[in-house]
């Protein structure tokens, strides 16, 4: 894979993520997206550096596994800019619904990259339905798309019950927002994958 954008991306993720939390928990704070706050203060940075910093290390290594194993697809098919568009969209879009949902709770706070890892992931989908997914704790492949259902359903659900602490939302519209800009960029891909899905079924 060498230096590709994905690698990038996780190297700049993993060494500001550990600064902040080890290091510099004031800077972690300053990077953090705490909608009360910001939109008191015009810190409209924090919906992108939100996406850079994490909670803790399990936090990280989820996220980054994540991004390691489903970026060089998408980087493969879009390219380092297009990659990185994807990406940013990704966590800005979901943060930006986070941010009007939560304006207005002075407690609330919101981290990681989650809503930009969820959009890589669903740009992977759409760019390799055949593609199969793998989890530590489930030794069946699961199917690309039906994986992009089952966690679209999942992660509405949790956002309308949100009892455990997570920012699902962030998963949700990342998804969406990643799905939406891989379409855009190659309109080709979306004709391909219903090609693909209704071939499985016709």
């Amino acid at each position: 894979m060498g230096f590709s954008i994905t690698i990038v991306t996780i190297a700049i993720t993993t060494i500001l993520s550990l600064y902040t939390l080890y290091s510099d928990q004031n800077l972690l704070d300053k990077l953090i997206l705490r909608p009360f706050r910001d939109s008191r203060e015009g810190n409209y940075y924090t919906l992108a550096t939100s996406g850079f910093v994490h909670a803790d290390l399990q936090h990280l290594l989820f996220n980054m596994i994540t991004l390691y194993f489903f970026g060089g697809a998408v980087d493969h098919a879009m390219g380092p800019m297009g990659f990185m568009g994807l990406y940013l969209a990704s966590i800005i879009i979901a943060n930006l619904i986070t941010y009007n949902k939560y304006k207005n709770d002075p407690n609330y706070g919101s981290l990681g990259a989650s809503g930009g890892t969820s959009g890589i992931v669903f740009a992977s989908v759409l760019f390799y339905p055949y593609s199969k997914i793998f989890f530590f704790f489930i030794p069946i492949p699961i199917p690309g798309p039906l994986y992009a259902v089952l966690y679209l359903a999942y992660s509405y659900y949790a956002s309308k019950n949100n009892r455990d602490g997570i920012n699902h939302d962030a998963h949700f519209y990342g998804s969406l927002t990643g799905l939406a800009v891989a379409i855009l960029v190659q309109p080709g891909s979306a004709i391909a994958f219903l090609h693909y899905i209704t071939g499985i079924f016709l």
